[in-house]
């Protein structure tokens, strides 16, 4: 009976390991032998990697369908003549490039810090859309402080140079939110140079989706 009693509770074991090693997660990487990019954030590495849990679902700060249009309105696929429109992979590859010591590029987050706060992409920097928004009370002066320290545009006697003017990667919230499309509106009106601009439609909302990691100030 003792024996029968180890039998059965052996195969009791086997019957409840066996169901959870035919379930165990499938890798999820980001291309076909790629499971993350490393970037730098703040002076530290960090990789940029999806989500490993095949049951993973998006943050619900981006599970709503039905914003209010306007001003969450669907954005177009190209915003300007000349703006590039990327996704992640782009992305990723701009940040990389960047973290290498290529400083011809800049990731920008144009979303207000209330957003940023919740998580945004590794490597980017905070330039909120009203920053370089008029009609939002920037003024002049603080626009021309930000073209030179953030994008390195010189100015001369009132007039700007773009001629080392950064490669700008530019993202919000997706593909509903209106605040990169009005930072580069503004760069553009400025004389940006639109090849200069890339333009990542999807944001944080394709990001999330993807499961790909975010990190916080």
């Amino acid at each position: 009976m003792k024996i029968l009693k180890v039998l059965s509770a052996a195969t009791v074991a086997l019957t409840v390991t066996l169901p959870v090693a035919s379930q165990a997660g499938k890798p999820v990487n980001i291309a076909p032998g790629q499971m993350s990019v490393s970037v730098k954030h703040n002076g530290a590495t960090v990789e940029i990697s999806r989500n490993q849990d095949n049951k993973n679902t998006v943050n619900p700060a981006f599970a709503k369908t039905s914003r209010p249009c306007p001003p969450f309105c669907i954005q177009p696929s190209t915003l300007a003549p000349g703006v590039e429109t990327i996704a992640e992979r782009e992305v990723m590859d701009y940040a990389a490039r960047m973290s290498a010591g290529d400083h011809s590029i800049v990731l920008v987050d144009s979303r207000t810090p209330n957003w940023v706060e919740r998580g945004s992409i590794a490597s980017a920097m905070n330039v909120p859309w009203t920053q370089l928004n008029p009609a939002k009370g920037a003024s002049p002066i603080e626009i021309a402080e930000i073209l030179q320290s953030v994008f390195n545009v010189k100015e001369s006697e009132g007039l700007f140079d773009f001629s080392d003017a950064k490669t700008a990667v530019m993202f919000c919230n997706g593909m509903w939110c209106g605040q990169s499309p009005n930072n580069i509106k503004n760069l553009l009106k400025v004389g940006y140079p639109a090849h200069k601009i890339k333009w990542y439609r999807g944001g944080m909302q394709d990001w999330e989706i993807l499961g790909l990691s975010t990190v916080k100030p």
